[in-house]
Formats: structure tokens, C-alpha cells, sequence
């Protein structure tokens, strides 16, 4: 059996050295730039590929960060950053942007492409796509049963890494938006605010069709709690069956904390993936290092995350999610045994000093023995060479992974050489010692990648042009298309007549009602839209869902993550009747991400992060390219696979017959942000207390060259849906007047993220 990888984290150098003194596999880290983890200490340059010879020399593998969201004006400084990382061996990268993901593979094709967490890989589906894209390895959401991961590793053959400990977001990663619509920090940038960790009060009910739209909560409880707030994860009594599972790595989280934290945690799990192997039928945890996991930077409570639960109020650190501290006795036992210590390897040498011929200086260690020649030695006029005074300049080792742990001295004669020519001879002999050692564990040499930079920028960032989107002109007539939550929002859309309605696909699952709606139609065209997150259980699902496109009714399809777009590209082709259209969710920060998702969409909503200036740097300047915008609607800033109603015990699927069900969270301030209760997929989407309206830019989108605009609804009842629509379609003119709802934000149309 192949040994599982330990995978521990790193925010700055001296964490790096922790974790690999604790036994470590691999080490992931963040440089200065595109890290999901801006505010953690991170590395410069030079130290990224220090670490990386580092951890060549002691046989472990560097992991880089570029884990976030690259808009089109950054793209430049991408290739340059990469560069000498690429050439230092750096092993692989962990990427979330599909952009990246793609020009990475074209500029270093021998460097491992890691699909991070932040993609939101739910199955083996969204894994498939990826690897034809080049992935090497997939770390899925958290939320996925080890059930679901055994299922992706099995069907899509590709190596996956999963977390075993620490800190769990409870909204899928990558699809958050709380801290970027809230406060302007994006987690997609890795600025996260951390939202989720400050109490709210739960309702069990929203309403916002009354006067003002103020919102009426009926209260089940007036006590603040911490309902987003999740337990971290300690499955150190589980390695055994993640091991068994075929996992291939096992993650620590924790680039944000301490180097005695890297390194205690990294060395507890190393003693126990070990203690497995050695003897699996007896394994068993003492409770001495469980306590000690407890004690490291741990939140008042553990759970063993979503690997055999899919949700539930004891995963939930309702009444304190603050840290409870760490113990500063365990925290200096961690220092002295892994930060302190001397972790060099011992050396031999002997050297070989006779006169007017080259000195040969001959060092073991590490497995491996070299031979280095200098300058020759001459005799001695006034102070010729004293064995002390060799051993002294040959012992200085600095800051190299070797020690000095015996040295031979053959010398005949008084003899001089200058102090500068030994100090020459054993820093070479020293460096030819660590190259041949990183070959023999199997690495690069620095010098084996050594690559011709790239002259050319403008043949570098070169466009496949013929996978963008839709490379036709458009006459840049404005277009209203609608999504529908409800049966009523529906109604209300076609009565309007609204030119394209993308419909909730669960709603289509009511043969009753589609049977009503085929003849419904008229001018307006149907697409199906599908959910946010679909897992394993949804296969029933999509097989409903291909059986409606191959009806008549609908026209198109909006896909929502990578699980859908793999489904649809493998049924419907771009030469298909059907349309696929993907949703803002999946990412297109720049032109690059563009031409990913071009291969197989026709058409593309924009992110909802980007401010009108960076929605510009997507558009050709000829206007050549339609894209698409949401223009009006409630964002949702979080897609959870945990319930607000189930932690409160009040769960909607125990309803029957309850249909559309939604709760609200309030904040400190007053704030009533709506909870849409998906029970037939059984995930949750928090949307934002105010809707997105756009009405006052919509000339300067237009400008940018989007000319589709989407109005979503989520809360609205069917007569407030149809003030809405009337008001965005009853000519630009007269756009901004008799606004139909008081309050409303303009997202990050001008501030963008940071």
C-alpha cells in the first residue's frame, strides 16, 4: 500500500522548519502573492526557495498557494512570480482560478496542478473536468462524505487530498461571499473577515413584501448565538479509515497559526498515520495526545467534520467560538524538541593538501559521497597551515543542513593556502552535497529546470480566441431575463412577457405543474436552472433533469459549479440544441478563465465581486463578446451544507407538504439577512439583507459591453415581482424613476474587492 502524505502548513519560515522536523511529507505555503491567506506572515522569494531545497534535502515536498482569484490586470505578474519558484523544484501549485489553472499548465508543464478546496469539487464529475484540464490532484469541498471522496477516487482515478484537522468554514469554499458583500473583504482574495464567527439571532421565518420592505421576523429566539460558527476538526481517531479509503494526503489547516501549533499537530498525526501502518488492528489513540490536540489552538469543541455526517447541531459551536487558548507548557516542549534542535545531517570529510598539486576535499553524508578540487597549495614562507586552523574553516557550515562529525587531514609538509580557498572548497563541496542528495530523493536539481525567460509578453498572455465566448457581434440592444425561485415568480415573469426565465429546476420536478406549463410560454424562452451544490445523492436528479431538456419546453441550461458543467458538456455538446450557461459562481476574473469555460458554454454571467473597471478589462474594446450580468436580486453570500433550521432543531423536512422554506439570521445591528432551506438537496443559501439593483448604471454596463442583464428573485411575492420587471422594462429612459423598493445596495459595482 501506498503511504498516505502528510500535508502540513506553513505561514512563515520558521513553521516550515516545524513542520518538517515533526515529520512532515509535505509543507504548503504562501508567497507574496495570490495566497489565501493575506494576512498570515508569509514568504518572500528567497524564502520560498530556501524552503524548497530545504525540503528537498530531507526528501519532503513545497507546496505553493495561489489559491485565489486573479483579475485580468494581475494576470501579467503571474508568469514572473512562478518563475523562480518553477526553477527552485517547487512541486506543485494549489490553484482556485480556472485561468490560472489553465495558463500555469501551458507556461510549466512539468509543475503539478493541485485543484484547491476553493473549487468546491463535490464529485467525481466536477474532479473528471478537471483533470482533463490537466489536474493532477483534487482536494473536494469539506462538506463530502468519505462515502462521496471513495466515489471520486474510485470513478475519476486522480489523487485527492483531504483536511483531517483544524478549522472548517461552514460555507463551501469558494462560494462565500459574506465578508466581501459585507465589509469589502473577499475570501475569494483571502481577506476574509470572518462573518461566520459573530452571533446572530435565528428566526423561522422571512417576509418582505410589506410596507417599506421592512422585515417582519416571527423570533424563535431573542438570544444572540453563533449559528455559522463550526467546531474544528480532529479525526486523528479516524486515520485508519481515511487511510483505508485511499486518500492520498491528509492536510492540517493552520496557515494563519503558530509555528509551535504547525509543528505539535504535524508530529502528533505523523506518530499515529505510523502507529497505523505498523499495526492496524490494535490501532488506538492515547488519551494523553488527544488532549494535547485539544490543547493546541483548538476552539472550545472538536467534531470529526462532515466525513460521517452531513450536518447537525453538535458540528456547531453555538454558544463560543472563540479560542480558548493553548497551554504554554505543551507549547514549549513543542519548541525545544522541534524549533530548537539541531536537525542537521552529520558530515565526513577529508582532505587531501599536498604541495603544487589541486587540493581534493571529499565529503559523506546523507547516503551520498563527492569529491570537490581547488587551488593548489604552495609551500610555506611564514605561516603555513595548522590542522586546527583547517578544521575551523571547514566546520563553519552556516546555515546548510550539515554539521561537521569528523574530519581527515592528509598534509606532508608546511604548506599555505589561503583561508578564502578553503572557505571556497567546502562551500562548493557543501552544494554539490545537497544537489546530489535532492537527486537521490528523487527531486529536480535547481539547475535541471533552468528555463528561457519568456521575451515576449504579448506571445506569453496570447488568447486562444476561438474558446472565448460568443465571437459574433451583438447590436447591444438590452435584454431583461428573469430567475425564478417560485411558482408565482413564474407566473409573474411570463405574464410580463420577459424575453428569457431561468427556472428553478426544483421546481420542475412537479410533473403537475409542468404539465400546465408547457402551454405557457408564449414569447418567452425557458431555461432550467440548476442548484448550487449537487453530491452523489442527486444522480436520481439528473436524470430528471436531462429527460426535461429533452423535451421541448426548455432551450437552455444554467450550471452553477463544475459537477453540472461536466454532466452537461458530456450530454449536450456546444453543437447541441441545448444551451449551457454558466453562472457567476463559476469564476471568470479574466480572459483566461473566460476561454476555459468558453470551450463548453455559450454564454457566461460575470462574477459579482468585479467593480465596473474591471468589468471593462473583460470585454474586447471591439464589443466583440456578449456577457451577461445580474443586475437586480438578493446576492447569496453563503451556500452551506449545514442548516440554521436543523441547528435549531426545527428542521423543514420533517414538515411535510411545507414547500419553499426560509429562516432569517439577524445581526448585532438589526440586519435580517433571509436563509433559502433547500430540503430537496438539503443545503442552505444565506442571501444578502438588501437586494443588488443597478438601475442607476445601467447605461455605464452597457458601455462595458453587457448588454444581458438577469433580475433574480428570491423572497419576492408575485405582485412584487411584477412591479419589478415593469419597472426594469418599461425603457431606459425611464430607468431610475418610480424605483418600486426603498433600500437597496450597489454591491461592488465601484469599490470591487480587495
Amino acid at each position: 500500500m501506498k503511504k498516505v502524505e502528510l500535508l502540513a502548513p506553513a505561514g512563515n519560515y520558521e513553521s516550515f522548519l516545524g513542520a518538517v522536523h515533526a515529520g512532515a511529507d509535505a509543507v504548503y505555503l504562501g508567497g507574496e502573492k495570490f495566497g489565501a491567506r493575506a494576512y498570515a506572515d508569509n514568504f518572500t522569494e528567497e524564502e520560498v526557495c530556501r524552503a524548497i531545497r530545504y525540503a528537498h534535502i530531507y526528501g519532503r515536498k513545497v507546496y505553493l498557494t495561489v489559491n485565489t482569484l486573479v483579475k485580468e490586470r494581475e494576470f501579467h505578474d503571474l508568469y514572473s512570480y512562478l518563475l523562480p519558484f518553477y526553477e527552485a523544484g517547487l512541486d506543485g501549485v494549489i490553484i482556485q482560478d480556472l485561468g490560472v489553472f489553465q495558463a500555469v499548465g501551458k507556461w510549466f508543464p512539468a509543475l503539478a496542478r493541485h485543484a484547491s478546496t476553493q473549487m468546491a469539487v463535490t464529485g467525481f464529475r466536477g474532479a473528471e473536468y478537471l483533470k482533463d484540464l490537466g489536474a493532477k490532484r483534487i482536494v473536494p469541498a469539506r462538506e463530502l462524505s468519505l462515502a462521496e471522496i471513495k466515489e471520486m477516487k474510485k470513478k475519476a482515478d486522480i489523487e485527492i487530498e483531504t483536511f483531517i484537522h483544524g478549522a472548517i468554514c461552514y460555507c463551501y469554499s469558494g462560494q462565500c461571499l459574506f465578508s466581501s458583500v459585507i465589509g469589502g473583504r473577499s475570501g475569494n482574495r483571502g481577506r476574509c473577515a470572518q462573518p461566520c464567527r459573530l452571533p446572530y439571532r435565528i428566526s423561522s421565518g422571512f417576509s418582505d413584501d410589506m410596507p417599506g420592505r421592512e422585515a417582519r421576523l416571527r423570533q424563535k429566539t431573542g438570544k444572540d448565538r453563533y449559528p455559522l460558527s463550526l467546531k474544528d476538526m480532529c479525526t486523528v481517531e479516524l486515520l485508519g479509515e481515511l487511510i483505508e479509503a485511499g486518500i492520498d494526503s491528509f492536510k492540517i489547516e493552520g496557515r494563519m497559526k503558530s509555528p509551535e501549533y504547525a509543528a505539535g499537530v504535524t508530529g502528533i498525526y505523523r506518530k499515529y498515520i505510523d502507529k497505523y501502518y505498523e499495526d492496524p488492528k490494535n490501532y488506538c489513540v492515547e488519551e494523553e495526545d488527544r488532549k494535547k490536540l485539544e490543547s493546541l489552538y483548538i476552539r472550545s469543541e472538536i467534531s470529526q467534520g462532515y466525513y460521517y455526517k452531513h450536518n447537525g447541531k453538535d458540528m456547531v459551536s453555538l454558544e463560543n467560538p472563540g479560542y480558548t487558548g493553548s497551554d504554554e507548557i505543551l507549547l514549549g516542549q513543542i519548541r525545544r524538541t522541534y524549533l530548537e534542535g539541531d536537525f542537521r545531517y552529520p558530515v565526513q570529510m577529508r582532505i587531501k593538501l599536498v604541495k603544487g598539486e589541486e587540493t581534493e576535499l571529499a565529503v559523506t553524508g546523507g547516503g551520498v559521497n563527492i569529491t570537490v578540487k581547488g587551488e593548489k597549495p604552495q609551500e610555506a614562507q611564514k605561516q603555513p597551515l595548522t590542522e586546527e586552523g583547517i578544521r575551523r574553516q571547514l566546520g563553519k557550515c552556516g546555515k546548510t543542513a550539515f554539521y561537521l562529525d569528523g574530519l581527515h587531514i592528509s598534509m606532508p609538509g608546511d604548506i599555505f593556502l589561503p583561508v578564502k580557498s578553503i572557505n571556497d572548497l567546502r562551500r562548493m563541496a557543501l552544494e554539490r552535497l545537497e544537489e546530489e542528495i535532492i537527486r537521490k530523493n528523487g527531486f529536480p536539481s535547481p539547475y535541471e529546470r533552468k528555463t528561457e525567460r519568456l521575451k515576449d509578453e504579448e506571445e506569453l498572455y496570447k488568447k486562444d480566441s476561438k474558446h472565448l465566448i460568443s465571437s459574433e457581434k451583438k447590436d447591444r440592444k438590452t435584454r431583461i431575463h428573469a430567475f425564478a425561485l417560485t411558482k408565482e415568480q413564474c407566473s409573474a415573469a411570463v405574464s410580463c412577457g420577459v424575453e428569457r426565465l431561468y427556472v428553478d429546476a426544483d421546481l420542475c420536478m412537479d410533473g403537475e405543474w409542468m404539465e400546465k406549463w408547457k402551454d405557457a410560454g408564449g414569447k418567452t424562452a425557458f431555461y432550467l436552472a440548476l442548484p448550487y451544490v449537487l453530491r452523489q445523492r442527486d444522480d436520481f436528479y439528473l436524470n430528471r433533469i436531462e429527460a426535461l431538456l429533452g423535451e421541448s419546453v426548455f432551450e437552455g441550461v444554467l450550471v452553477r459549479n463544475l459537477e453540472e458543467l461536466q454532466y452537461m458538456k458530456d450530454r449536450f455538446r456546444k453543437d447541441s440544441a441545448i444551451k449551457i450557461v454558466s453562472d457567476a459562481g463559476l469564476y471568470i476574473w479574466n480572459k483566461e478563465a473566460l476561454g476555459v469555460l468558453g470551450k463548453d458554454c455559450g454564454e457566461a454571467y460575470v462574477p459579482l465581486e468585479l467593480n465596473i473597471h474591471e468589468l471593462k478589462e473583460l470585454t474586447d474594446k471591439e464589443g466583440e463578446r456578449e456577457l451577461a450580468m445580474s443586475v437586480y436580486g438578493r446576492i447569496p453570500m453563503m451556500i452551506s451544507a449545514n442548516c440554521v433550521a436543523g441547528t435549531m432543531e426545527d428542521c423543514c423536512r420533517k414538515k411535510k407538504g411545507q414547500g419553499l422554506e426560509f429562516a432569517a439570521l439577524t445581526d448585532r445591528y438589526g440586519k435580517a439577512f433571509p436563509v433559502y432551506l433547500n430540503c430537496m438537496h438539503c443545503y442552505n443559501v444565506i442571501y444578502n439583507s438588501l437586494p443588488l439593483s443597478l438601475h442607476q448604471n445601467a447605461d455605464r454596463i452597457k458601455e462595458a459591453g453587457i448588454s444581458t442583464f438577469r433580475l433574480d428573485f428570491t423572497t419576492e411575492g408575485e405582485n412584487e415581482t411584477k412591479k419589478i420587471l415593469r419597472f426594469w422594462t418599461k425603457g431606459e429612459e425611464k430607468l431610475c424613476k418610480d424605483v418600486p423598493y426603498e433600500e437597496y445596495t450597489k454591491g461592488h459595482f465601484k469599490r470591487g474587492a480587495e
